[in-house]
């Protein structure tokens, strides 16, 4: 059976849920080999997660050096000319898609981007704002495939993690470095691709300031909070927490929208998530056409209705 390498997405140690998603997606085109890139000691972290969702093979790529801008594309492509594998499969997320178009010209692959299924031989795509639902197939060898966060339930699977060191390639020739890094600082809600449940503000929300309502409500939860464009192109979240087209995608098993119409830049952002709830004045707004449940009504006056019952419940 052909390896499928999957490059993991983690953090100070933890390992980003959608990793867990690419290695079960992995398992349709053949056998998952976990690629890990990172300081020294980092694969020692993720090791045992990597092995219950099904890795065989982790190939550990560790360097001390801070100064690569995209070392995941240098180790994958090593890897690609070396293993000939079935398939390279990627997380969606702004560093998951700049790897992902190197490399698919590096290695001279097909890119498949934004895939929300994997079978045996091809990809499914939500296109247009999930209006449509699109099977994809590449013509070459070794395709890249970036899968949205949220879009596979995970499977857990025994593997043999069988650990394999790859050296990471020298920086030869490059015309530019790293010369600093800084994380953003998010709090201690979830990461807003990560969550589970997620409660994004829109325009009708009326200012930043008004905006602490979503956020109390996303905090009852222990929720993540995200925005529309409109709210964003307002002033009243920052450009990070953007859930849409030109935004951050997310699947969550709950979404709640407060204030948001429902453009279609907004739901090709959030139209997969298992559960939409959607609370807006105007009784005509899109967003309506797609929420398992919908409120017409004033959001100031349903959302602390809401937060009250929910710790109620709690309690």
């Amino acid at each position: 059976m052909a390896e499928v390498l999957v490059l993991v997405d983690h953090l100070e140690g933890e390992i980003k849920k959608s990793t867990y998603e690419l290695l079960t997606a992995a398992r349709a085109l053949g056998e998952p080999s976990a690629v890990v890139v990172g300081a020294a000691g980092t694969a020692a972290k993720l090791a045992d997660g990597l092995k219950e969702h099904g890795a065989e093979t982790i190939y550990v790529a560790e360097t001390d050096r801070t100064d690569f801008l995209t070392p995941e594309v240098d180790v994958l492509a090593a890897l690609v000319a070396e293993k000939d594998p079935a398939a390279v499969l990627i997380g969606v997320s702004a560093d998951g898609k700049e790897i992902a178009g190197r490399l698919a010209v590096r290695t001279n692959s097909a890119w498949l981007n934004d895939v929300v299924g994997v079978e045996d031989g091809s990809v499914t795509h939500s296109v247009f704002g999930g209006a449509y639902i699109a099977q994809a197939k590449a013509n070459t060898a070794h395709p890249v495939i970036t899968l949205r966060p949220g879009s596979v339930e995970i499977s857990p699977a025994a593997g043999a993690g069988a650990e394999q060191a790859v050296e990471v390639p020298a920086a030869s020739g490059r015309q530019a470095t790293v010369t600093s890094r800084e994380p953003i600082t998010g709090g201690d809600r979830p990461e807003l691709t990560e969550a589970s449940v997620v409660v994004s503000g829109g325009r009708g929300v009326g200012s930043a300031d008004d905006f602490q309502l979503v956020e109390t409500l996303a905090d009852t939860l222990g929720a993540a909070v995200g925005a529309s464009r409109a709210a964003v192109d307002s002033g009243y979240y920052p450009h990070q927490f953007q859930v849409g087209q030109t935004g951050k995608t997310v699947s969550p098993q709950l979404y709640i929208a407060l204030g948001i119409s429902g453009a279609i830049q907004h739901r090709a952002g959030m139209q997969t998530s298992k559960t939409i709830i959607a609370v807006n004045k105007d009784p005509e707004a899109p967003i309506f056409e797609i929420a398992d449940f919908g409120v017409v009504g004033d959001l100031f006056t349903v959302a602390p209705q809401l937060k009250d019952e929910i710790a109620k419940r709690k309690s």
